[in-house]
């Protein structure tokens, strides 16, 4: 391949202007509301693609924010890594039982850090990487939703929700991570579907390590 500028192709007026429109309608979609009542409704921030993220529908959210508020116990803590749209439930105020759990947010986007206190850095390729008021075993029960469906994604997550968890871990990924998430945290399948506004092209499973009503939907 050649260095030369002059190899490096060019794009129509035309094109140009419709590339613009798309940035300029997206930087609108991801700003987050600042509506206190929009601040955490599922969507308030956009999903970002280039960052392989997909929220769960309301009704998913919901389940899953119900599950982790049941299996954490009163002023039980609750960790969701790369599920803010499971967070965002939990701050919202409609799911019974809510207001007497803590939930934090560990996520590589930075516009969640729009929730303060909550919010956690989390670089996957990093597991460890947390700050020190993060103390390890001090979640009662850690939600995870790997960004990427790979073996080495799920790895390195799986480093992380062993540090922060207890013992509960409700992993969501691909039903195709089976075999790898039984061996990595000792997970098994539940029965539970959970689905996404925008459809994806491969199966989405909840594994859990504990006895979990999502094994008997």
């Amino acid at each position: 391949m050649s260095d030369s500028d002059d190899d490096v192709p060019t794009l129509s007026a035309h094109t140009l202007a419709a590339l613009q429109e798309f940035y300029n309608e997206t930087r609108t979609d991801a700003a987050p509301s600042t509506e206190p009542s929009d601040q955490f409704t599922v969507g308030a921030v956009s999903e970002d693609w280039r960052m392989s993220q997909f929220w769960y529908s309301d009704e998913t959210a919901t389940r899953l924010a119900e599950e982790a508020i049941r299996e954490a116990g009163e002023g039980g803590r609750i960790a969701c890594v790369s599920a803010p749209s499971v967070y965002q439930k939990l701050k919202q105020g409609v799911v019974d039982g809510s207001d007497r759990v803590s939930a934090s947010v560990l996520e590589y986007d930075r516009r969640f850090a729009a929730y303060g206190d909550d919010f956690i850095f989390y670089d996957y390729n990093e597991p460890l990487s947390l700050p020190a008021s993060v103390a390890p075993q001090s979640f009662d029960i850690v939600l995870a939703d790997p960004p990427y469906l790979s073996e080495e994604c799920l790895s390195k997550v799986a480093k992380t929700i062993k540090y922060l968890s207890k013992g509960k871990v409700l992993l969501c990924t691909g039903a195709i991570m089976e075999n790898h998430a039984k061996d990595l945290l000792d997970v098994k399948m539940s029965s539970f579907l959970p689905k996404h506004n925008r459809q994806l092209s491969n199966e989405f499973r909840c594994f859990v390590n504990y006895p979990s009503r999502l094994s008997s939907c």
